[in-house]
């Protein structure tokens, strides 16, 4: 492993300031391809892996504890429960948070999650019973710190206001963020900062969108994320007004000797809230340019240039 990334925190948990976002696992790639995205992220200093019980129909956990092996100890590994893993499996209710972590850590073949996080709000469990199992695992060593993914402004409000006194919190949140997704800037940044969370954006490259394979006119590249999906209409995440927008951030990128995609991860690494930027990957060099996008270090009048072709609301 090398130092080469920045760290951040979260909580009391050091994290490189990009993270791999796992949720490939076990779906578009198989254990020996995840075996070697990690072994890349792990030689490009990413000590932060962000999966969930879902991904992968549950597989996404299994590989990743098997592709850390030895280096679990050396980094941090973030999962998340409550969506449905199938019917029985789903929500957030104390019985079920201490089934779903035990789960987790066999798959994981770990002994403690560093963070684990509540994936969606579960609106038939009371926040603070649901807060007090987390509480539970946090003193029993299992979990280390507990955050919150898909939380509206008001929901983290709720759920610091459920705390009880002395017991864990969330310290996180993790929502989709990037600069085609600005909509957390309106009350879940401002919140975060208020309460002093960590903010983890997910599909920081909007699903691909931000790389630049996809091109307005032409139909989306084969084994791509969004290959089959619709272009040219407005509700689409290919519609010709989100294309027009990539096409000036790519200009103003090339302008400046990077990438698109090394713009979305540096822009958002400049945002202050930002602990670290979970991207996904499918091959190693995915992985690496990752990485290598964070030392981008833009300056204000950059930042207000990228303000002017992707506004902020």
């Amino acid at each position: 492993m090398t130092d080469a990334l920045a760290k951040r925190h979260i909580g009391s948990l050091e994290v490189s300031v990009v993270g791999l976002g796992c949720n490939n696992f076990g779906g578009r790639i198989d254990e020996h391809q995840t075996a070697e995205v990690v072994s890349a992220a792990l030689d490009a200093g990413i000590t932060f892996f962000d999966t969930a019980d879902i991904y992968g129909g549950t597989r996404s956990e299994e590989l990743l504890g098997r592709a850390l092996g030895k280096h679990r100890d050396e980094v941090m590994v973030a999962t998340k429960f409550g969506m449905p893993v199938d019917a029985e499996r789903t929500g957030a209710k104390p019985a079920y948070v201490r089934r779903a972590v035990e789960e987790s850590l066999r798959r994981l073949g770990t002994d403690h999650v560093d963070l684990y996080q509540l994936h969606r709000p579960d609106p038939e469990t009371p926040m603070a019973d649901t807060l007090a199992a987390l509480d539970e695992l946090v003193r029993a060593g299992k979990v280390r710190e507990i955050g919150c993914s898909n939380f509206s402004a008001a929901q983290i409000r709720e759920a610091q206001a459920a705390v009880r006194q002395g017991a864990a919190r969330f310290i996180s949140v993790q929502n989709e963020y990037s600069l085609l997704k600005r909509e957390p800037e309106l009350e879940v940044l401002p919140e975060c900062d208020r309460l002093a969370l960590a903010f983890i954006p997910y599909f920081p490259l909007s699903s691909g969108v931000l790389t630049g394979k996809y091109r307005r006119g032409e139909p989306p590249p084969s084994g791509t994320r969004l290959a089959g999906v619709p272009t040219g209409r407005p509700d689409s995440p290919l519609s010709d007004q989100t294309l027009s927008v990539v096409e000036a951030l790519e200009a103003f990128a090339a302008r400046n000797g990077h990438s698109v995609l090394e713009l979305a991860i540096a822009w958002l690494v400049m945002q202050p809230m930002v602990a670290s930027v979970i991207a996904g990957a499918t091959a190693p060099v995915q992985v690496s340019a990752n990485a290598k996008a964070s030392s981008w270090v833009l300056t204000a009048a950059q930042l207000d240039e990228v303000d002017e072709v992707a506004p902020a609301h």
